[in-house]
């Protein structure tokens, strides 16, 4: 679109920035409770809030909590939660064999939030760091993270998740083949509904490291994960990605971190009109949260202008750790 735009005087942009009522009425892009996905992060015990020191307000939360929260989102209209859990360090093994327990803590979550909240929308991870003994998303032999095994235990995590009554598989760990071969199961095992929200281009970033905090897998991690996540300095390699993983089955794709990889998120948006989210991920909330209380912005109003800058990017949505206190904004609960 190429806009007609006459000479001054005749054309004064600020006409329409007169009132409120007149900015309302030209904003091209609107941000709502719609527009979100909260991460939660669960762990094991009874009544358990246990504070991740780097990401404040947010904390690790017990089953019982989480199923709380769920219906605390529930409650502001959220219509989605998103899981990660925090793995026993007995249960963190070389082979990972934990992440495909029907039993495990992730798993458990699932069926119970599933049993309190059954309209709530419930996406899952799927990558092994929660459950890797070194980190690492993929399986590890001789200091290589292996493709083609990873994307086999991937399987067994997916189809894990689905029985327990996952809504919305969420493939993070970046391995080749992984959605074709997750739709395949998915299919052949009956959870033909099941949708897959693949983090398509992830990034190999450092914004993560307050995550990697919280589920317990930085301070495990052995060397880098540069040889499976995607090079900053690339964007075609993106388009790619997103490409493939549409083709192999992915319903929904994602773009991660988000702010420092706007432009990667309207490419997407205008390429290939996909379902498109991005991850404001724990960097970019613990640097908003850390500067608002230090005095030196509004942490408010940046963390309302940072996810309008998403929706003006193409995205449709964001998984923030903001989400419940946007939420209580903009329904006027604040």
């Amino acid at each position: 679109m190429r806009p007609t735009i006459g000479q001054y005087p005749a054309t004064r942009f600020r006409r329409l920035r007169k009132s409120d009522a007149l900015r309302r009425l030209s904003q091209e892009n609107a941000l709502s409770v719609n527009d979100l996905i909260w991460p939660l992060f669960v762990r094991e015990g009874e009544n358990v809030s246990e504070p991740v020191t780097s990401m404040p307000g947010v904390q690790r939360l017990s089953v019982d909590l989480i199923v709380k929260a769920a219906e605390e989102a529930a409650e502001l209209g959220i219509p989605a939660i998103c899981l990660f859990p925090y793995t026993d360090p007995d249960n963190r093994t070389d082979d990972c064999a934990e992440a495909w327990n029907p039993d495990n803590i992730a798993n458990r979550a699932i069926r119970a939030v599933k049993a309190a909240v059954p309209h709530m929308a419930l996406m899952t991870d799927v990558a092994l760091d929660p459950y890797n003994a070194n980190g690492h998303d993929g399986l590890v032999q001789d200091g290589i993270i292996l493709n083609d095994e990873t994307v086999e235990a991937l399987v067994k995590m997916t189809l894990a998740q689905a029985d327990a009554g996952a809504d919305i598989i969420g493939p993070s760990d970046m391995m080749d083949g992984r959605i074709g071969a997750m739709r395949l199961a998915l299919e052949m095992s009956g959870h033909k509904d099941v949708a897959i929200l693949s983090y398509a281009a992830k990034y190999a970033s450092a914004f993560y490291g307050p995550f990697r905090d919280a589920v317990g897998a930085g301070s495990r991690l052995v060397g880098d994960k540069n040889t499976y996540q995607m090079n900053p300095a690339n964007a075609d390699e993106a388009m790619r990605l997103i490409e493939r993983d549409l083709t192999e089955g992915a319903d929904m794709v994602m773009v991660k971190p988000g702010l420092p990889y706007l432009d990667i998120c309207r490419r997407a948006k205008d390429t290939f009109g996909a379902p498109t989210y991005a991850y404001q991920v724990s960097g970019e909330y613990a640097m908003i949260m850390a500067a608002a209380a230090n005095g030196w912005i509004d942490g408010e109003k940046i963390m309302l202008e940072s996810l309008m800058a998403f929706r003006r990017a193409g995205c449709d949505g964001v998984l923030t750790y903001f989400a419940p206190r946007v939420a209580r904004i903009l329904q006027g609960k604040a």
